[in-house]
């Protein structure tokens, strides 16, 4: 993942949203899939392969914010 200098709010709420759209983007097409194919077994899986995307997003910007960078 490349470094980010976010200098204001507007700036995090660009990269906020850019991020946002990536996670959906690579996540999203298997969720959508798992429900249209009602199989529970991987819509569980893909949805929480997609809460861990999101969670592992926030934990980067919590340590960049933490360490200064």
């Amino acid at each position: 993942m490349e470094t980010v200098s976010i200098d204001n709010r507007s700036e995090f709420a660009l990269w906020a949203i850019q991020r946002a759209q990536e996670i959906v983007t690579q996540q999203g097409a298997a969720l959508a899939l798992a429900a249209r194919d009602m199989n529970e077994a991987e819509l569980a899986k893909t949805a929480a392969d997609l809460g861990a995307a999101i969670s592992d997003a926030l934990l980067d910007v919590f340590d960049g914010l933490t360490t200064g960078e």
